[in-house]
């Protein structure tokens, strides 16, 4: 009888050990922000113009720079224009080494040629990955008068997981201000 008795609890212990559920950790679970395509707004400069995206804020504008503020995503585009006179190699080895200081925390920087012959825009537009302060710079010229640089900055803490979806959002942007620059003659 003993050992009925023991076998009895043995499958008692059984069916209740196995009634509890498996423990498991919970997986990570992303932030899905999306942002919708803005129309579009002619902005005009002394030397150049270009389309830049509505839910962008004008701020900041001298004879020389603009900023493009995005409220919503806390982010910004800011663009510098500096004359050629003599000084295009000077000009775009600031431009490279200022896109090129970010390689201490991004994991990755592409290089992206833009070239547009019949308008005489040219240019380097590169696309950092990782959590660095900024997370595309670019700049543009026609090589004979003009220059402009520019920078994506969010006013965080940069996670690239977290702001990737801005960023994203914000390179399109900054692509289109690319494509669509044309430098007004004097």
């Amino acid at each position: 009888m003993p050992h009925k008795c023991i076998l009895r609890l043995l499958i008692l212990s059984l069916i209740l050990s196995s009634c509890k559920e498996e423990v498991l950790p919970k997986p990570k679970a992303m932030l899905r922000l999306e942002y919708k395509a803005g129309d579009l707004e002619q902005y005009s400069a002394k030397t150049y113009r270009f389309e830049f995206n509505r839910k962008a804020v004008v701020e900041k504008e001298t004879e020389s720079s603009v900023t493009l503020k995005y409220p919503d995503m806390k982010g910004s585009i800011f663009l510098t224009y500096k004359p050629v006179k003599g000084n295009l190699t000077q000009l775009l080895s600031d431009a490279q080494k200022l896109s090129y200081e970010h390689v201490v925390k991004a994991d990755n920087i592409i290089e992206q040629p833009y070239v547009n012959e019949d308008e005489r825009v040219y240019g380097m537009y590169y696309e950092v990955k990782g959590n660095a302060a900024s997370q595309a710079q670019f700049y543009l010229t026609d090589s004979l008068h003009h220059f402009v640089t520019g920078s994506l900055y969010f006013y965080a803490k940069p996670n690239y997981d977290s702001i990737y979806p801005a960023a994203v959002y914000l390179q399109k942007d900054i692509r289109r201000i690319m494509e669509t620059l044309r430098w007004k003659e004097e």
